[in-house]
């Protein structure tokens, strides 16, 4: 893994792909442990989840439905702390399991609106799972159940994640140089 560069940003090797689909895999049977004999509708947050649900769906070993909504909350490398929902469900999600697939969780803000929507809608119960948790920028006051790795407060980019829609289809992770 050599660094690289997607616009005005320098970005060298943090994870490597191999080491991701191990936590993949283990995240989706911590899952599969908690839902055993039961059929979750997993929601994945759109785009950045797009690569970890990919991978977390194949390594689920039980029968489970999929669902999207797309939110966003960033700009650049910098989270606007104003979320909005761009694409919604459109079906009843009412005394289902769900359970929230998420490329990242840093300030929770945008996790907070979108666990507040789904309450409404009355599920059986509502779980989260995320490749990547910064619990030194977590501002809010919810458990985020399944988590892939922790990590500090640097932007990452890389399978799924994004700067300025650039780095998504890399399998590894890297992280900003500035």
């Amino acid at each position: 893994m050599a660094n690289i560069r997607l616009n005005d940003k320098t970005f060298k090797p943090y994870i490597s792909g191999v080491d991701i689909l191990k936590q993949v895999e283990r995240v989706s049977l911590e899952i599969a442990k908690d839902y055993t004999g039961k059929n979750p509708i997993f929601i994945v947050v759109l785009n950045g989840a797009f690569m970890f649900a990919s991978d977390l769906m194949k390594a689920y070993p039980f029968n489970c439905e999929i669902s999207f909504v797309k939110l966003a909350s960033y700009q650049g490398t910098e989270t606007s702390e104003k979320v909005k929902q761009l694409i919604g469900l459109n079906h009843s999600i009412e005394g289902r399991d769900i359970v929230i697939i998420e490329d990242i969780v840093d300030t929770g803000i945008t996790m907070s609106d979108l666990l507040a929507d789904l309450g409404e809608r009355k599920p059986s119960s509502i779980r989260i799972a995320t490749l990547f948790f910064k619990p030194k920028a977590f501002q809010k006051d919810y458990d985020v159940h399944y988590v892939g790795f922790e990590i500090g407060n640097e932007f990452i980019v890389g399978y799924g994640l994004d700067y300025d829609q650039l780095g998504r289809n890399l399998k590894d992770i890297y992280i900003i140089t500035e």
